[in-house]
């Protein structure tokens, strides 16, 4: 069995020498560990420094493309490579090597598709308040979204079976913590979770200018995927104060028209408001229809996909370094 480490760089010179010497030698049940770096268009030296520090495969980006596209690109390279498990961390060393057997583990016996690192939040000491409720609410939401208990989504530290790195796609260009989780559970993966310790980095977050950034980035990556999963559920929930709105005039207008009120017609009115809103509703609910047609198209699409990239990593005679 063949385990790859995979470690998405950007500007990692100086923290990159650290991440390495903490990488386990031997796993049991393992029979070869190798290292992948991919320098997401670095200027800082990253590639040649992984270079002779012996990093087994180095895959080099022109330019920087962002943290979702280099985790794309070890991925695709680590399949090509013949990994049986990929583990994915990070280079400023934020999370412990010695961890990486309790990720690997559960991948490597079948119990599951992809293990996540659970930073257990509340006991990194160099997080805010504020930032520690936010984590949390973000794990909540992508919870209840994906279906699948991850007490920390937005961990990095994980472990991939090669059939879920098969399987999944990254479709957003910010982070690509949130969206495997939740195409995990909408393709039905198993995932596990691992209780993990951090270390305190060196710098602050690239990927986090500020708290409003991260709020933003975050809750828009979450409603966008929500919406691609689940388009007649979203278009629903839109339709539904529209229909009711207009259902509510209707009714209005026949209390008064049965009761012979007088001046009936003074609420006409009801009947036009009402009318427009239903429309909006029903217009905005065939939407979703029609959305939801077409994500089973897309799901065909992905089944497509995963048969081709299995069929081309399966016709390679030997899995060349990329």
């Amino acid at each position: 069995m063949k385990l790859i480490i995979q470690i998405p760089c950007y500007n990692e010179a100086a923290t990159l020498p650290a991440t390495l010497a903490d990488l386990p030698r031997q796993i049991p049940g393992v029979d070869c560990i190798e290292t992948l770096v991919i320098d997401d268009g670095s200027v800082d030296g990253t590639a040649v420094i992984a270079q002779s520090l012996g990093v087994d495969h180095i895959v080099t980006h022109p330019q920087n493309l962002g943290l979702a596209r280099a985790f794309q690109t070890g991925l695709d390279a680590c399949l090509r490579l013949g990994a049986d498990i990929i583990v994915n961390t990070d280079g400023d060393h934020q999370y412990p090597g010695r961890f990486i057997p309790d990720l690997a583990g559960p991948v490597a016996a079948g119990a599951a598709d992809i293990v996540v690192g659970n930073r257990q939040i509340d006991r990194i000491l160099h997080f805010s308040p504020i930032k520690k409720r936010l984590q949390k609410l973000g794990s909540w939401l992508v919870r209840t979204v994906s279906g699948v208990n991850v007490p920390d989504a937005p961990s990095g530290f994980r472990a991939y079976s090669r059939e879920a790195a098969l399987r999944l796609n990254i479709l957003t260009r910010y982070s690509y913590t949130l969206e495997t989780i939740i195409q995990a559970g909408k393709m039905g993966l198993a995932v596990a979770s691992v209780p993990i310790d951090v270390n305190e980095t060196e710098r602050p977050s690239r990927l986090q200018r500020n708290m409003w950034h991260f709020i933003k980035a975050q809750g828009g990556t979450i409603l966008r995927l929500y919406a691609f999963y689940e388009p007649l559920r979203t278009f629903s929930y839109i339709a539904l104060p529209f229909i009711l709105a207009g259902l509510g005039l209707w009714g209005r207008f026949g209390y008064f028209f049965l009761t012979g009120q007088s001046g009936v017609g003074r609420f006409s009115q009801s009947i036009t408001v009402g009318t427009g809103l239903l429309l909006v509703g029903v217009i905005t609910l065939l939407f979703g229809i029609q959305a939801d047609i077409t994500g089973k198209h897309r799901q065909l699409t992905q089944e497509m996909l995963y048969r081709l990239k299995k069929m081309e990593i399966e016709k390679q005679p030997t899995h060349p370094d990329p």
